[in-house]
């Protein structure tokens, strides 16, 4: 019992820490992604997610910009979609303009 208390505290503590950094090493957006490791190498290999090499070696990741990655292709609601096709067939204009 009193493992998984410390292993609760030590999880709010790297939550904790990590809501106040700026700039984040690759552990901190695995964490703030959810994605593995491996998966975020390729995504920096292949130019897809935005980073900084300092002299060659560590990554590092803006936040704002990681995060801005994060919302890139947003999937419109069915309401949207809706609201969207009622503006079409009223205006015959794509957008409802």
């Amino acid at each position: 019992m009193e493992e998984k208390i410390l292993a609760e505290l030590e999880a709010i503590k790297r939550y904790s820490l990590l809501a106040a950094k700026t700039v984040l090493n690759l552990e901190d957006v695995a964490l703030l992604t959810g994605l593995s490791k491996s998966h975020l190498y390729k995504l920096t290999c292949t130019r897809q997610i935005p980073h900084y090499k300092q002299n060659g070696k560590q990554l590092y990741f803006d936040r704002a910009e990681v995060e801005a990655w994060m919302k890139q292709n947003r999937v419109t609601t069915q309401t949207e979609a809706e609201q969207k096709a009622i503006a079409y067939a009223v205006t015959g204009k794509k957008g409802g303009q």
